[in-house]
């Protein structure tokens, strides 16, 4: 249901999206954002966050992702040269789990979970991340997680690529990696993604994200990079204040049906994204991020042309590098606010320079 605006004309003047606070809609969780840009001018007495670490070093034999490596269940790395998958020595989802007894009444519901977590290392060097990596090796990135999306989305209804980067975001290993995990149900985002995607194509008759692109596209003022195949933007109901949404320019359900030249050009705007990430406040930038596509398993038989392809990005940070978005109260209670309008994050990010800052030091 739309927020009242009742008392919209009291007050009087012409409304400013970067100063009078107002609400906006997410038309794909079907739910509304508060965005209170005023309040960014306020004084800041909160918490203040370590820095992540500089001096991490390459190769560590005491760190568990490491090539060569001992893991906690007591096997050894293979001495990898570029990506490597294994399976997560503390999963949170086993394929073989009983189901729960039969509940005794409606308010105590459960159901059975199954699925697999594999944990993906990007490179064997712990000092790199995916902005400092070369394109040819973001590419090996992205073919693997396509080659995992085919493999386990043969059998699980979902399979979810997400990367945690940063203590910030409760990474607790410097090591670039990410984590895969199919599950034998569709998630809450996933589920709730699927009806919001399938109303708008029967309401519409155009996959929602494949016309919120063209239009994004169109209007610039939420762009941060593109190229011929894909576009970022900080999209315009944006709940943290540098997220962003990275989206194909043509219609495409999942990460395996991406041509080679869309992998090749998925790989440099990614690269050309993180790295203006990083340059922001000049610190190896955190975020959660993660792959949504079509569901695989059983749904592969059906029709999912409401699906599109695409990539959130939730970095915290808000001020910089050591103050971050606390997401409480207001947040946990009512619904989610920001602080900065979509438009001025994607301003900022959009006119940072596309050379890390860490490079363009070395050429100093």
């Amino acid at each position: 249901m739309e927020p009242s605006l009742a008392g919209a004309a009291e007050g009087g003047g012409r409304f400013l999206a970067g100063e009078h606070q107002h609400v906006r809609y997410n038309p794909l969780r079907d739910d509304w954002v508060l965005v209170s840009a005023h309040r960014v001018k306020r004084p800041w007495q909160g918490q203040l966050e370590k820095p992540p670490p500089e001096d991490v070093p390459r190769w560590d034999p005491k760190n568990p992702l490491c090539p060569g490596a001992t893991r906690a269940n007591g096997e050894v790395n293979p001495k990898y040269e570029g990506t490597f998958v294994f399976p997560n020595d503390f999963p949170a989802l086993q394929p073989d789990a009983p189901e729960p007894d039969d509940s005794d009444h409606p308010l105590f519901r459960a159901a059975p979970a199954r699925g697999v977590c594999k944990v993906m290392c990007f490179h064997p060097w712990s000092d790199l991340t995916l902005p400092l990596m070369s394109l040819p090796e973001i590419r090996a990135v992205i073919d693997a997680w396509a080659e995992l999306t085919t493999e386990l989305g043969a059998s699980y209804p979902w399979v979810q690529i997400f990367e945690n980067k940063g203590a910030m975001m409760g990474c607790s290993n410097p090591h670039p990696h990410c984590q895969v995990w199919a599950s034998s149900f569709l998630p809450n985002e996933a589920h709730l993604e699927d009806r919001t995607q399938r109303q708008h194509l029967s309401q519409h008759g155009v996959p929602m994200l494949l016309e919120y692109a063209e239009q994004e596209a169109c209007r610039k003022e939420r762009l941060v990079v593109e190229n011929a195949d894909w576009l970022v933007v900080v999209p315009y109901w944006a709940t943290w204040p540098y997220q962003t949404l990275l989206l194909p320019r043509r219609h495409v359900c999942r990460l395996q049906d991406l041509s080679e030249s869309e992998k090749d050009s998925l790989a440099s705007i990614m690269q050309r994204l993180l790295i203006k990430y990083d340059n922001l406040f000049e610190v190896s930038f955190p975020y959660s991020m993660g792959w949504h596509g079509a569901p695989t398993g059983p749904y592969l038989e059906e029709d999912c042309r409401h699906w599109q392809l695409h990539a959130h990005y939730y970095p915290p940070l808000l001020r910089s590098a050591t103050i971050r978005k606390f997401m409480v109260g207001y947040e946990m209670l009512a619904q989610a606010q920001r602080d900065l309008t979509p438009e001025q994050a994607a301003e900022r990010l959009r006119n940072l320079p596309e050379v890390h800052y860490k490079k363009r030091a070395e050429e100093v």
